[in-house]
């Protein structure tokens, strides 16, 4: 996946957010970490990959697409966090996993253990553990890309009207 325009995209919205809510000096890298957590949480529960207890089937791939998107807003944040933003690609590997379910716990795990590293290996391990995500859902590049500039413009609106 080509990221610079996403992470020049992402650096833009994230300063206008800081601007308005007065946060530059402020140290969010936790804040964020925690706000890509529940977003990942928030995917899974759309999913409905984890819930052997239910029938009712997984939400409409739009919806699950909106939700991954949130998800992507705050990797690429994190990234600009650590100074990352100059990666041009994230490579995607090969599907090794087939279940959902574990998929989103190797995620948690990349999570945390970039949160304590803050490397540039982790994060990239980070963000390709994530796109594997995107391939389990059916999810493709180009689909990302463009709900991602979607969902960027909504958060200026919603930036606009006091969210």
């Amino acid at each position: 996946m080509n990221t610079i325009t996403l992470f020049k995209m992402q650096k833009a919205l994230d300063g206008h957010i800081e601007s308005q809510h007065n946060l530059e000096q402020e140290d969010l890298f936790d804040r964020k970490v925690l706000a890509l957590l529940v977003e990942i949480g928030e995917l899974a529960n759309e999913t409905r990959c984890f819930k052997f207890w239910s029938v009712k089937p997984a939400s409409e791939k739009d919806i699950i697409l909106e939700e991954f998107v949130d998800g992507v807003h705050f990797i690429l944040s994190l990234g600009i966090e650590c100074g990352f933003e100059e990666l041009e690609t994230i490579s995607q590997i090969q599907l090794n996993e087939q279940d959902a379910t574990k998929q989103f716990l190797a995620i948690y795990e990349y999570v945390q253990k970039f949160r304590v590293s803050r490397s540039k290996q982790d994060y990239v391990h980070l963000f390709q553990s994530y796109l594997k995500l995107a391939q389990l859902l059916g999810l493709n590049e180009d689909q990302i890309e463009q709900a991602y500039i979607k969902k960027n413009e909504v958060n200026y609106e919603r930036q606009r009207n006091g969210y």
